[in-house]
């Protein structure tokens, strides 16, 4: 089983050519070259790359450049804006894209978005009507979270990150997993698959961050594995683990038998995007595109 990262963030330096938004706490540059390095060095397969929302916003022409140049190993998800009124036409465009595989929404408490926004009732739409995956980041408003996942049963949901806040610099908060009883209600929603992205931040010990697993363990439970996927959220968490310490604790456990492990680092995801990578020692010349599930 291919070994594939749900979430990863690449990004050039901030030019004229292509400025940021917002200048986060990560490095100058983790530009998509890097990224596929990074991925070689640990042996991931292929990665999902969430064009990055806090410097590019709703422009995700960097990342179509990166999957060009590694159109095997990486598939794209890019957010979309509620506000913008041509947005169904601007999905239809991004699914005629090359390596697209999904949308991304906000539905943190700073989008301040209603579930009812008829921007996002746009959106999701148009996300059944192009067989797109919704990725939706809630963490810290689970609860709009899910009023918006009860009001669209036909869309297919991804919550990013647990759907609880992590931390972009250490340590993590004193409960890091209180919102977890949400989390695990959630699951109840068929139509929702979660990533397991960014879970090494929350642990409040050094590596390989043995306290995730309890907390882990109820929600594999309550998602059973085939809606696990697996991911680092590299960069977003560069400032608390580096890649190989963001890999490593998921593939070293023995909290996990190897068949959970493949579902959790590949095969989840492979079914939830529809999408598998070609193998490192393949080249680099091809999408392989499965059915969704």
């Amino acid at each position: 089983m291919a070994i594939i990262d749900s979430q990863v963030h690449a990004y050039e330096a901030n030019t004229p050519k292509r400025p940021w938004h917002s200048v986060p706490n990560w490095p100058d540059h983790v530009t998509g070259d890097e990224m596929v390095a990074a991925m070689d060095t640990v042996g991931v397969d292929g990665a999902i790359f969430i064009s990055a929302f806090s410097m590019y916003r709703y422009d995700a022409s960097y990342a179509v450049e990166v999957q060009r140049a590694h159109p095997g190993r990486l598939a794209l998800v890019k957010p979309v804006d509620p506000d913008d009124p041509a947005v169904a036409d601007v999905i239809a465009d991004w699914k005629k894209t090359p390596g697209t595989v999904g949308i991304r929404i906000m539905m943190t408490k700073e989008a301040g978005r209603d579930p009812n926004d008829p921007g996002l009732d746009r959106i999701l739409r148009a996300a059944v009507r192009h067989d797109f995956p919704v990725n939706m980041l809630c963490w810290g408003n689970l609860d709009a979270g899910a009023a918006l996942i009860d009001r669209h049963p036909d869309t297919r949901f991804i919550i990013d990150h647990l759907g609880i806040m992590q931390p972009r610099t250490p340590p993590a908060p004193p409960q890091p997993w209180a919102d977890l009883p949400k989390v695990l209600d959630l699951a109840r929603r068929r139509n929702a698959v979660i990533k397991v992205s960014g879970a090494c931040t929350l642990s409040r010990e050094p590596y390989p961050f043995p306290d995730i697993w309890d907390p882990l363990a109820r929600v594999f439970d309550a998602w059973g594995f085939e809606r696990c996927l697996w991911g680092t959220d590299w960069t977003r968490a560069f400032a608390v683990v580096n890649y190989e310490q963001a890999v490593e604790p998921f593939r070293q456990t023995d909290r996990l038998s190897d068949s959970e492990r493949a579902m959790l680092m590949g095969g989840a995801c492979a079914k939830a995007y529809g999408w598998s990578p070609k193998r490192r020692d393949q080249g680099d010349d091809c999408l392989a595109l499965i059915p969704a599930l």
